[in-house]
């Protein structure tokens, strides 16, 4: 299934992809109809047959348009990125593999829709962008074992971790670069794993202005989904709607000095997945 979450006359809803069309999901056992897929998925197995059962039997249809599609999960009660996690980009960042990976954090107020523009303050000068795989939890766990991660997953995603390099560069810590408010897009949709036949295969694509940035196949990935959440579930319990960005591969701005300006055109796609596409606006000095 694609879950996706409009914006209707009525506010946000969770809705099933159906065609050119979107169906919403309505009220689970007696509930509200779910807000976004974070409160579908909340609602537990419940949930996921609603969708199903709305994708069988039909129901209320919108036309699905662009500008309607809010990210999937509004407030991620955990939002953890994966820096250095393919390695391209840490070959062209001239550092060993990690034997570890290197964690950071996001605000939940620093997410964005897929379609929406990326506003930065006059004072970022060096914006970048990084084409990520995002994956929502879907099945609460702590302690998981690889062997038993996939069951824990709803679904992927896209994930444009916009970083401001400038400002992440300040100190060692990397928190300042990586949280601006409303900066990383991501959707437009989450695909359900039962969808995907082999994620690795999957190769993932960013252009700016139509020309190719990044390209490389999750393959890449130093550490995986099984073990990255492997690694997280023992730091943190980990809950329906956490979304975990993998990591970036080369060809980023960083590496060659070429960053975003205003009015840059920004898509990042993954097979199967489908593609966002932001447009970054700077505010005028003054």
């Amino acid at each position: 299934m694609r879950l996706m979450t409009l914006s209707t006359e009525s506010g946000p809803r969770a809705a099933v992809q159906r065609g050119n069309a979107a169906l919403l999901i309505p009220a689970i056992n007696g509930d509200a109809p779910p807000e976004d897929v974070g409160a579908l998925l909340r609602a537990g197995p419940a949930g996921l047959e609603a969708a199903r059962r709305v994708l069988r039997e039909g129901g209320r249809e919108l036309p699905l348009q662009e500008n309607d599609l809010l990210r999937p999960v509004l407030n991620p009660g955990a939002t953890v990125c994966v820096g250095l996690n393919y390695r391209t980009h840490i070959a062209e960042m001239g550092i060993d593999l990690p034997t570890h990976p290197a964690l950071f954090d996001k605000l939940a107020r620093s997410l964005a829709d897929p379609y929406a523009d990326i506003v930065l303050p006059a004072a970022c000068r060096k914006i970048d962008y990084e084409g990520e795989l995002g994956v929502v939890i879907g099945t609460a766990g702590a302690g998981i074992p690889v062997e038993r991660a996939w069951d824990h997953v709803a679904g992927l995603t896209i994930i444009n971790d916009v970083s401001v390099r400038d400002f992440q560069n300040r100190t060692t810590q990397w928190f300042a670069g990586k949280n601006f408010q409303a900066s990383t897009p991501f959707g437009p949709a989450l695909v359900t794993v039962d969808e995907i036949d082999d994620v690795p295969a999957l190769e993932l694509r960013v252009t700016v202005n139509g020309e190719e940035r990044q390209r490389a196949f999750l393959a890449d990935l130093v550490f995986d989904i099984p073990s990255l959440i492997a690694d997280l579930s023992r730091i943190v319990d980990l809950v329906p709607g956490d979304v975990i960005a993998t990591g970036t591969p080369g060809g980023v701005g960083a590496a060659t000095g070429t960053y975003l300006e205003d009015g840059d055109v920004v898509e990042v796609s993954i097979d199967s997945l489908g593609s966002i596409r932001n447009t970054f606006r700077v505010e005028p000095v003054g």
